[in-house]
């Protein structure tokens, strides 16, 4: 298996040669196979092992062997422990999810504290396949169906060609050691059932099940390569890229074959999951809203509008001290005392310092609120403002207001100044508002 790994490596993954290797290690048989035959190839490698502490004294045997077999390979070992249980229970997550994220996490960190150019996992083809009918069980579209990525960023997986088989024998060959996970063998787990139940019987029916799997998922990559360019063509004619959003026509998305499954693609990578209420927003009223973990999706008229969640997105009131000259969140604003007024605009304002009192408050705007309007005779509703001025939904969201510590609005940013602030001839001392 030596000679077939390094020339695999050669042809299909020439650029880790000369590369600082981050191996992620377990001790089960598959990322020893993996750190062996790196080591034997001479690649620049260190090891990153995750104590999870659920098996007891087996957890800290494991982390004691991956020690010992960094040192029997002159290799670099990084080792840390967590407490897995109590963070799953914490987060309201299951102890695998849980695992896997403090594992990548962790991972992210040595590669950053220690200019690795990639983390290299010992993911092989039967654990694609057992990844494949996971997915196929649970309902899923092509991305699902492609398998598990090769290269996915800076995580590469270099055995993913060679099969369970392949790699048990070539540790039996060479006497290699390595340590046996015995939950591996329970059926409580759905990827354990998969491996244990389902795919002994798919590999009666079919001996050649890896090779011919192989070839599956990768004309199903072909597909989804085809799918990816159709969707390229299409968004320079429905998609436009505003400032803070993403703003998708339904009129000419509407007129594609299947505008579910355009809207699908288009929006994918945004961490929706709640697909069927994102369809939905194709014949709601205006207003309606779908949210994922990172963005928000708004049904504004004719439009879709994508936005990514405001990182300040509980955070009713900002709060801004005479001593404050700079805030830089949610927006970047400059507040400079001064006594000589330059020319205005919608990024540069003037106001009169005798008139306001500190702190001043940066917000959204709300129900009720109200301004005079510089350049125009009386007050009037935000509400109203926003109608004539014809602002979007996400407009009026994501609009914010600098208001008077008793809360009377002394600017729209970036629109419309209120006329009670404005420097007169009378005033003595300026406020210069920058807005960058």
């Amino acid at each position: 298996m030596l000679q077939k790994f390094s020339n695999y490596i050669q042809q299909n993954l020439p650029f880790l040669k000369d590369k600082k290797l981050l191996v992620a290690i377990s001790g089960g048989i598959d990322s020893v196979a993996l750190t062996t035959l790196l080591s034997k190839l001479g690649f620049a490698i260190s090891l990153a092992h995750c104590n999870f502490n659920l098996r007891g004294k087996e957890s800290d045997l494991d982390e004691e062997f991956v020690k010992k077999l960094g040192e029997k390979l002159n290799a670099r070992v990084h080792t840390k422990q967590f407490k897995t249980k109590e963070i799953a229970q914490e987060n309201k997550q299951s102890t695998q999810i849980t695992a896997r994220n403090l594992r990548y996490h962790w991972f992210s960190e040595l590669v950053e504290q220690n200019s690795f150019d990639y983390v290299v996992t010992a993911h092989h083809a039967d654990d694609n396949i057992e990844t494949f009918l996971i997915n196929l069980t649970r309902g899923t579209g092509l991305d699902g169906l492609t398998g598990i990525p090769q290269i996915n960023g800076n995580i590469v997986r270099p055995l993913l060609p060679f099969s369970q088989k392949e790699i048990s024998t070539f540790i039996k060959e060479n006497a290699i050691e390595w340590r046996e996970d015995k939950s591996n063998a329970t059926t409580k787990y759905i990827r354990n059932k998969i491996r244990h139940q389902v795919v002994p019987y798919l590999k009666e029916i079919n001996p050649s099940l890896v090779d011919t799997f192989a070839k599956t998922t990768n004309n199903l990559r072909e597909s989804q390569e085809i799918i990816e360019d159709r969707i390229e063509n299409i968004k320079s004619n429905i998609v436009t890229v505003e400032e803070d959003a993403i703003k998708i026509s339904i009129k000419k998305l509407e007129k594609l074959s299947n505008p579910k499954a355009y809207l699908y693609q288009l929006l994918k990578q945004y961490n929706f999951t709640e697909w069927d209420n994102v369809y939905t927003l194709l014949t709601a009223q205006s207003g309606k809203q779908v949210f994922s973990k990172t963005n928000t999706l708004l049904k504004d008229r004719a439009y879709l509008f994508l936005f990514k969640n405001s990182v300040s997105k509980d955070i009713k009131t900002i709060f801004i001290t005479e001593q404050q000259q700079e805030i830089t969140t949610p927006i970047h604003l400059k507040i400079e005392a001064t006594q000589q007024k330059s020319e205005e605009n919608r990024q540069t304002v003037f106001i009169d310092k005798e008139k306001i009192l500190f702190p001043l408050k940066l917000r959204k705007w709300k129900k009720g609120d109200f301004f005079y309007p510089r350049g125009m005779k009386g007050k009037k509703k935000l509400s109203k403002y926003f109608k004539d001025e014809k602002f979007s939904l996400l407009e009026k969201q994501t609009t914010w207001l600098l208001c008077n510590n008793d809360d009377r609005v002394i600017l729209i940013i970036n629109h419309r100044q209120d006329s009670r602030f404005q420097v007169t001839e009378q005033t003595t001392s300026l406020i210069k508002i920058s807005l960058f």
